[in-house]
């Protein structure tokens, strides 16, 4: 959780607030990309890309 604290005083301190939803983003497709390997749910996921 002090990562993403410091992250965001970093953005907020540099005024790039506007890219934290990109950060956001690409969080969240990395992990959806890690949870799917090897899963079940994998070709689910494939057919949304």
């Amino acid at each position: 959780m002090s990562l993403l604290a410091e992250l965001y005083e970093f953005l907020s301190a540099r005024k790039k607030l506007w890219l934290l939803p990109l950060v956001v983003l690409f969080l969240a497709f990395g992990g959806l990309f890690v949870l799917s390997q090897g899963s079940v749910v994998a070709p689910f996921i494939y057919t949304l890309f």
